[in-house]
């Protein structure tokens, strides 16, 4: 890969990677503050799958993803706010500041030219959010935007009330606990258990007590494509339709950044900070769904808002 020379720019005040509701509130936070900051985003945010969010604060009939994050960057821009589209691949320390390599788009093998881009600042603000883990479910982001998959039963639970749900798990743990969760909601509950150990004794007992129906078959997969109900097809070919599926199975937490500095994380990766959003690494912040926390928009907002002040008043006092 080639890549275009830069000269080194002025070091900003705070570099932002990510630009969904976490990283575009920072922003906000930060230009209001006087500072100069730079924001690189990817691309996508997790946020945008949404279809509706309706415990959003200040949006009584609901707010899309899609239309939140076009909210969020016109209120940035309005403070001269800049995204630039892009991937920060390496982050080092240099001195008393960070320096971190952004790329443009995707990688491409075979040596094509691509830019890349040097910024350097006194702080960083990771907010990079997680990465869903998918498995036996083709085309998945689709069925997300049409509301037959759902990721999050504490965001959106209370509009499936009353529906026939699937909650589908490779982790015994994570599968019980949601499927216990969801009666909150409705009384057809299905665990899809697609994992090769067999649920335990207890485990089914839990599911027992509360009247979730349990079904085991680590090949089942479900398939949204071209219809009005999500189905589960089995590994026998039966196939079980419903009215919204949840797959827990997991997420990736987009983290190495950080943990490539020392950072320290939890089992899963999540970022470890403290009451000011710090991580372990001096200078390095972290806020939204790559934080160890509830995963949610209004959390993610208010963590932002804790970094920033943060981070100016760091500044402020050298």
């Amino acid at each position: 890969m080639k890549r275009s020379k830069y000269d080194p720019p002025t070091p900003v005040d705070c570099l932002i990677i990510g630009a969904g509701p976490a990283g575009l509130t920072a922003a906000i936070y930060l230009a209001r503050y006087r500072r100069h900051i730079a924001v690189v985003d990817s691309g996508f945010s997790r946020a945008s799958l949404i279809p509706a969010s309706h415990n959003c604060p200040g949006f009584p009939e609901g707010v899309a993803g899609e239309e939140l994050l076009c909210r969020l960057r016109q209120q940035a821009a309005h403070y001269g706010v800049r995204v630039e589209t892009g991937r920060i691949t390496a982050l080092r320390r240099t001195g008393n500041l960070f320096e971190a390599e952004a790329v443009d788009g995707a990688d491409t093998p075979g040596g094509e030219i691509k830019n890349v881009r040097i910024h350097r600042a006194a702080t960083i603000l990771l907010a990079a959010g997680t990465a869903d883990t998918m498995r036996n479910i083709p085309d998945w982001a689709t069925g997300v935007k049409r509301g037959l998959i759902r990721l999050c039963p504490i965001c959106d639970g209370y509009e499936i009330t009353d529906k026939k749900i699937a909650v589908i798990s490779s982790s015994a743990k994570e599968g019980v606990n949601h499927a216990y969760f969801l009666k909150t909601y409705s009384d057809a509950i299905t665990l899809i258990y697609i994992a090769e150990a067999p649920l335990d004794k207890s485990e089914r007992d839990k599911l027992g007590r509360a009247k979730v129906d349990i079904i085991e078959d680590a090949g089942g997969e479900v398939r949204v494509t071209g219809q009005s109900k999500p189905s589960v097809r089995l590994s026998s070919g039966e196939e079980l339709y419903f009215d919204v599926v949840y797959p827990m199975l997991g997420e990736s937490p987009r983290s190495e950044l950080a943990t490539g500095l020392g950072a320290r994380c939890n089992k899963t990766g999540n970022l470890i900070v403290d009451r000011h959003q710090r991580t372990t690494v001096t200078g390095l912040y972290a806020a939204g769904d790559v934080v160890n926390e509830l995963n949610q928009i209004s959390v993610a907002t208010g963590h932002a808002a804790i970094a920033a002040t943060d981070i100016h008043n760091r500044l402020r006092r050298g």
